[in-house]
């Protein structure tokens, strides 16, 4: 059921992983927090109206399900439960920002998510049967960013809005029904939270966002995978790294350029 895909690989050393982010983050956060009461980097940044970007960000993602009414009756009295476990995966995208005012932001996030989504089957005689999907998901997120006052080079702030994704199923997946069979198309709920801090190039911003799945993912096709579910949604929670820039970082002034 497992293959050697990097992504894989990815999930087996995912604690790895995390380390190496958070300790990347801390180097880059340093600099910034040492000339907190020094340097004022990009002062005009926030007067622009258009911003872009990009991101980088690390997830656990897991099924929410319920059973179907029968699944007390004898026909499934061999299985005792079916679990979801988290597991990990990992997104890359662009960031397109709109400064509506000084503390509000409008932002589209196009992003490539690569996830692995599991279900066990555990059965009364001790058996887990192990059900594992691997989707790659194309996501447009739609989101509001609500801004603090900045104090020199940082400011919290709040987002949330919708995010519709889509799957990219292969044709071998598609020709696979032997399997844990799901939608082609899900619609979440994202919110969360980060800090943006100002680097004397670009900004540089840790962002940590829950995503609630509100879509019932699974085909209307059944099989004995899906037989004892009623409903299948998605959630995740994903730890962010984003970077960006303005169209004029500098401004021209007197004939040089002023940050």
């Amino acid at each position: 059921m497992h293959s050697t895909h990097f992504r894989h690989q990815l999930y087996l050393h995912g604690s790895k992983i995390v380390v190496s982010f958070l300790l990347l983050m801390g180097l880059a956060v340093s600099p910034t927090f040492a000339q907190i009461n020094s340097t004022v980097n990009l002062p005009n940044f926030d007067e622009q109206h258009w911003h872009y970007g990009f991101l980088m960000g690390l997830h656990t993602a897991n099924y929410r399900l319920e059973y179907v009414d029968d699944y007390v009756t004898p026909e499934f009295d061999t299985l005792h439960s079916v679990v979801p476990p988290s597991k990990m995966g990992f997104k890359i995208g662009f960031i397109v920002d709109y400064h509506i005012f000084e503390t509000l932001d409008v932002r589209l996030t196009p992003t490539v998510g690569f996830n692995q989504l599991q279900l066990n089957y555990r059965y009364t005689n001790g058996k887990i049967l192990e059900e594992l999907r691997d989707p790659t998901y194309v996501e447009l997120p739609i989101l509001l960013k609500y801004k603090s006052v900045r104090r020199r080079n940082r400011r919290m702030y709040f987002l949330g809005g919708i995010n519709p994704s889509f799957k990219a199923a292969s044709s071998k997946e598609r020709e696979d029904t032997d399997r844990l069979l799901t939608k082609n198309f899900n619609l979440s709920v994202d919110v969360g939270i980060g800090m943006d801090l100002y680097q004397p190039l670009f900004k540089f911003s840790p962002e940590i966002r829950y995503s609630f799945g509100l879509l019932d993912v699974l085909a209307e096709e059944q099989n004995d995978f899906s037989a004892p579910l009623q409903r299948l949604t998605i959630h995740s929670l994903a730890f962010y790294i984003t970077f960006e820039g303005g169209p004029s970082t500098f401004r021209r002034k007197g004939g040089k350029y002023k940050r």
